[in-house]
């Protein structure tokens, strides 16, 4: 059954228990989530990338299905979903999960999409695309944000942050949190200091996934990768960071494979390491010998080709890549 995005209150995860969510408005699909799991504080939300439910289904399969007196009530969110998710729906389809309800949440699904086409056929199952916010609607929402925290700004300032959000609510409010601490010190916005500001909370998500990942934190790469919208122009900022980081670790691989001590390694680095980073760096030494750094590098050139043919998949095609490097040894 397909839905508007206004329809969101006709549905209920007591009833619904699986649902397709797509499109790129990720600050929308957030938005419903959230509503709908408030309705019923009884459920528990967990996030999967689908990428960890194909490679480790049985697990999954048995965590949806299996039931129990003292648990929780679930409800399960498989982000950035494609239609290698198809079988894994059609077998959960034909079992009893009233304890749970998975939504899957996608990016933009063209007609032929066979994940789409399995949802909107099934009047059992709810389906419901979230398209870009308009200008006037993101407008609106940061004019009601200033009026809230009572702070004067002038238009044009609006209308550069709304210019940043890519047409979703998720990424301008994320936006607007970091202004609003910004101006909570009495700091004024000039569209100078706002540009930096933005440009700070892009890099930032970025560079603290990239640092993750090379220290192949995996529980905590997945998370940011949950908590952060990146966009398709993300990718190639999360892939030129990841290259220059890389041929870093290569360089202070090198030197601590000739001198054996991790301490004059990281303090004899040019330029010198901030004080903060080199407990990480230290991590992302050790995990990384010359050869291994010297391979994901060439790697990095293979994915960055399959990237631009494929530049509308690039954000599921960097995430796989991200979790990959992070978790293998």
């Amino acid at each position: 059954m397909i839905l508007k995005q206004h329809e969101i209150n006709k549905l209920d995860i007591k009833i619904h228990h699986l649902i397709l969510f797509y499109g790129n408005n990720h600050g929308a699909k957030d938005e419903a989530i959230i509503k709908l799991t408030k309705l019923d504080t009884t459920y528990k939300l967990t996030y999967y990338e689908e990428k960890q439910v194909l490679e480790n289904y049985e697990t999954f399969f048995n965590e949806v299905t299996s039931k129990s007196l003292f648990e929780e009530k679930k409800v399960i969110v498989i982000k950035r979903s494609t239609d290698k998710l198809v079988k894994v729906i059609e077998e959960i389809e034909q079992k009893d999960i009233t304890n749970t309800s998975i939504i899957i949440n996608a990016d933009n699904l063209d007609k032929k999409s066979k994940l789409r086409a399995f949802f909107e056929k099934k009047k059992e199952l709810i389906c419901i695309p979230f398209y870009p916010d308009n200008i006037s609607q993101l407008a609106s929402i940061a004019s009601n944000f200033f009026r809230n925290i009572d702070y004067s700004i002038s238009s044009s300032n609006i209308n550069l942050i709304v210019s940043k959000s890519n047409g979703d609510r998720g990424i301008l409010k994320k936006e607007l949190e970091k202004i609003e601490s910004y101006v909570q010190n009495n700091k004024k916005i000039t569209e100078e200091n706002l540009l930096k500001l933005i440009n700070i909370v892009e890099n930032y998500s970025i560079t603290v996934l990239i640092d993750n990942c090379l220290a192949k934190n995996t529980k905590k790469t997945i998370n940011i990768l949950n908590e952060n919208n990146f966009s398709n122009d993300d990718s190639i900022m999360i892939l030129r960071t990841l290259l220059n980081k890389s041929k870093k670790i290569l360089y202070l691989s090198n030197e601590f494979k000739k001198n054996k001590n991790i301490d004059l390694t990281i303090s004899s680095a040019r330029p010198p390491i901030f004080w903060k980073d080199k407990e990480i760096v230290k991590q992302q030494i050790k995990k990384w010998t010359p050869e291994k750094i010297k391979n994901l590098i060439y790697k990095l050139n293979d994915i960055e080709l399959n990237i631009k043919k494929n530049i509308n998949n690039s954000v599921i095609l960097i995430t796989d890549f991200i979790i990959e490097q992070s978790s293998t040894n």
